[in-house]
């Protein structure tokens, strides 16, 4: 029986006019094998939960089954700041779209299939080490709550493929619900295609934001929606640490997605100017910097779509974001240290915090994490005072700092303020669990996966993979995954090379 055989699949992009892809075939890899499958996701995409030969011989390119109508996309893009009109899918392939068991369809994407006529000076590959990346982290994110892309497989292979050193050719199976992105409208709109340019609206308003067709003005109804998701999902990476790295506009997905994952990091330490690209001199896309790309990607998109919108209310949705990327970073800020309850000395509060994490070097999701364990008791026998502020845990949350006294004032500060909440200390505490994530996919794990996988032990991805689906529960046997990163993960340079 087909692996295909229960799936239930679409084709919708492939129905716009030529100038929007070009028809290509994957380029097999040799030697193919299994690095993981993703089975919880096959699940939902009504796909084999095991992998099997017939998969792997499919997504390698060794055979190209008949389900598969596989496309390569074109779009342009500002990058760094500056216009390049010669980019699209230079090694990934839209093969097909799938129905999910929750009624959405899904594009599914080969990631290291070749070169396409959009390859430009590339071999259309990926290597093991970015398609593992890649592979942990949008899954790292899924189940931390941040929209994103995700991966249904990752396969390894015998495929020479140069860069700094000889590496493996690899291919990361993804899926998002589109791979449209801020950078397709700008190339129809540079290139003067303005029919074209509203044949992708209108695809766009149909299978992405059907809700917005009856309005008085569809496509601005639905550019203040892309507003809206995008200040959303920067909230969420902000409030959660991540850094994404390469924020050019070929990689914004109009659906406030996360996608396109690079040199992306997690803070450790927290500071705010954090630069997880090695190629990012100028610190464009540094963490703190992140909610103003954000505004400039969007502004960007504005242009593009002036043919169809008015500009002011173009720069009437624009003016949504930061307002809107505001009360959502709040929101999340609050649930991570349990002010639910605005008050006017809150804003002083963080700052004061934000100011004494960066001065100290405060690993951030540790901070945060141990801030939400305040409540567990010191002896067995104070079980039942689950209101007593336990001074053990205090302890473990003033010793992430050098500077203890400047802590243990902020500490107290906060202590007294979270007795304004209405909720106990138990009920605050179990929340904040709730919106602290205990496991992350730090640099350095990620690496330790790497290098391994390169040595054909994919335990490492197979393990990050099952602990990274529960990053807000304590998972005892993972334990020392959650421990603060060692002395040589600081060297660590991750740059645009994959």
């Amino acid at each position: 029986m087909s692996a295909w055989s229960s799936a239930t699949l679409q084709y919708s992009f492939h129905q716009l006019t030529d100038g929007f892809y070009h028809a290509v075939n994957p380029m097999a890899l040799n030697k193919p094998e299994w690095v993981d499958w993703n089975a919880d996701l096959a699940d939902l995409l009504s796909l084999p939960q095991e992998e099997n030969a017939q998969l792997l011989a499919e997504f390698s390119g060794q055979t190209i089954p008949q389900e598969f109508r596989p496309i390569a996309m074109k779009y342009a893009g500002h990058q760094f700041g500056h216009y390049n009109p010669d980019l699209g899918d230079g090694r990934g392939l839209l093969v097909a779209e799938i129905k999910g068991k929750d009624q959405h369809f899904y594009d599914l994407h080969i990631k290291g299939a070749g070169l396409t006529p959009y390859s430009r000076q590339g071999d259309g590959r990926a290597v093991l080490r970015s398609s593992i990346r890649e592979y942990l982290c949008s899954e790292a994110l899924h189940h931390l709550g941040i929209p994103t892309s995700r991966a249904l497989g990752l396969i390894n292979s015998r495929t020479p493929v140069y860069r700094e050193k000889t590496e493996t050719g690899a291919i990361c199976i993804r899926v998002a619900q589109s791979h449209v992105r801020f950078g397709h409208f700008e190339h129809f709109f540079y290139t003067g295609q303005h029919e074209q340019l509203k044949q992708l609206l209108d695809y766009c308003i149909q299978h992405y934001f059907p809700e917005q067709q009856h309005q008085q003005k569809p496509y601005l109804a639905m550019f203040e929606q892309v507003v809206l998701s995008t200040a959303q999902l920067i909230a969420k990476w902000n409030a959660f640490g991540f850094a994404h790295g390469v924020l050019n506009t070929d990689n914004m997905s109009i659906l406030g997605q996360t996608f396109d994952f690079g040199p992306f990091g997690f803070l450790d330490a927290y500071q705010p100017n954090y630069i997880c690209n090695h190629s990012d001199y100028q610190g464009r896309y540094s963490f703190a910097n992140q909610p103003n790309i954000g505004l400039w990607n969007l502004t960007a998109l504005a242009h593009a779509l002036s043919p169809f919108i008015e500009r002011a209310d173009l720069d009437a949705a624009l003016a949504q974001y930061d307002p809107e990327l505001n009360h959502e970073y709040s929101q999340l800020m609050r649930a991570k240290t349990g002010l639910n309850n605005k008050q006017p000395e809150d804003g002083e509060l963080f700052n004061q915090l934000f100011a004494l994490m960066a001065e100290n070097k405060v690993d951030y999701t540790r901070f945060f994490r141990q801030l939400s364990m305040l409540d567990l008791p010191d002896l067995p026998d104070q079980s039942t005072q689950q209101s007593k502020i336990s001074k053990n845990a205090q302890q473990q949350v003033l010793d992430l700092f050098i500077d203890r006294n400047a802590a243990k004032y902020w500490l107290d500060k906060y202590l007294t303020r979270a007795e304004q909440e209405p909720a106990s200390t138990e009920q605050r505490c179990q929340s904040m669990r709730l919106a602290n994530p205990k496991y992350i996919l730090r640099n350095h794990l990620a690496q330790i996966a790497i290098d391994k996988a390169e040595d054909s032990d994919y335990s490492e991805v197979k393990i990050l993979m099952e602990l990274l689906k529960n990053p807000y529960k304590e998972q005892p046997k993972y334990d020392h995954y959650a421990n603060l990163p060692p002395s040589w993960a600081q060297d660590l340079e991750i740059s645009c090379s994959s």
